[in-house]
């Protein structure tokens, strides 16, 4: 009987191996006419590579690499990150993906050969984002100069280290995509200011605590961060310990997204200092609005 048992649960875990270890390329069905390669893409992307945060990441500005080109190490209790170069080189970059292949790197967190792509890439929120914001960027990226850049190997601790466990991390926290759906009562600019927040913006990322397996709980969302990336604690947006937060206004939150300056007259530090150079000082004063409207009204 042991020698029964022992086998089903050798069996088991060979099987269990096998299912994490198994490529993985999500079908993509893109609605007609929905194409990197339409009219006005490029300028589109432009806009949303800015609200999402992408030249920050995957630009070694300490190392003095090109925008895009990746290198950039990113501290984590994990281990060492570095961003991969998504300039349109076709050996090093992102040259030769499709545009399915890129919506699955963005939204379902896949390589090109079906291996699973760490969260440290936020692609958790970015699978809030619609497929033209997303196929925008690429077309965006794909305008540019390539680039030939090799990323530093990511230097992560075990068992961390072994690719195919996020297969079961993507099955316990990573939702099917979900574009923001209509809230009743609310109107466009709270609509779109929890679009940009919650899915391009992906504030929750930094400003929210995360689980023993880096998850973001979504019931505890941007309620701050006492461990977050490259070791700042981030504060709350949100919940019990976002007192200080609630007291600002629209009109403070919008001018602070774009030049750093707090109500106190203190001024953004760390990564929120780079967010704001690097990003949301480039959206529309309509679109900081909105983030400021829907951001303020967590604490009504």
């Amino acid at each position: 009987m042991f020698l029964v048992l022992l086998a089903v649960a050798l069996a088991g875990g060979l099987l269990l191996v096998a299912w994490l270890s198994w490529p993985v390329r999500s079908t993509v069905h893109l609605p007609l006419g929905v194409s990197s390669e339409r009219a006005g893409m490029v300028e589109r992307g432009a806009y949303m590579a800015r609200a999402a945060g992408c030249v920050a990441c995957h630009t070694d500005v300490a190392g003095g690499g090109k925008p895009y080109a990746g290198g950039r190490a990113l501290a984590t209790p994990f281990g060492t990150f570095h961003a991969p170069n998504i300039t349109p080189d076709r050996e090093t970059g992102i040259g030769g993906w499709s545009d399915a292949d890129f919506i699955r790197a963005v939204i379902y967190g896949e390589g090109v050969d079906g291996e699973h792509l760490y969260p440290v890439f936020p692609y958790v929120s970015y699978s809030r984002m619609t497929l033209e914001d997303v196929l925008s960027i690429k077309a965006y990226l794909f305008s540019l100069e390539p680039v030939r850049n090799v990323a530093p190997a990511d230097d992560i601790a075990f068992p961390f280290s072994w690719r195919p466990l996020l297969r079961a991390w993507k099955a316990l926290y990573l939702a099917p995509p979900r574009p923001a759906e209509i809230s009743l009562g609310r109107n466009a600019m709270w609509l779109r200011g929890r679009y940009l927040v919650e899915g391009p913006g992906h504030c929750g990322e930094c400003h929210s605590p995360r689980g023993m397996l880096g998850a973001v709980d979504p019931s505890r969302a941007l309620e701050g961060n006492r461990e977050g990336l490259e070791g700042w604690s981030v504060p709350a947006l949100d919940g019990a310990r976002a007192k200080g937060f609630a007291q600002w206004s629209v009109s403070e939150i919008a001018t602070y997204l774009e030049t750093g300056e707090k109500p106190d007259f203190d001024s953004a530090q760390g990564p929120m200092k780079e967010v704001i150079m690097e990003n949301t000082r480039f959206l529309t004063e309509e679109d900081r609005r909105a983030m400021a409207i829907y951001l303020k009204s967590l604490s009504e």
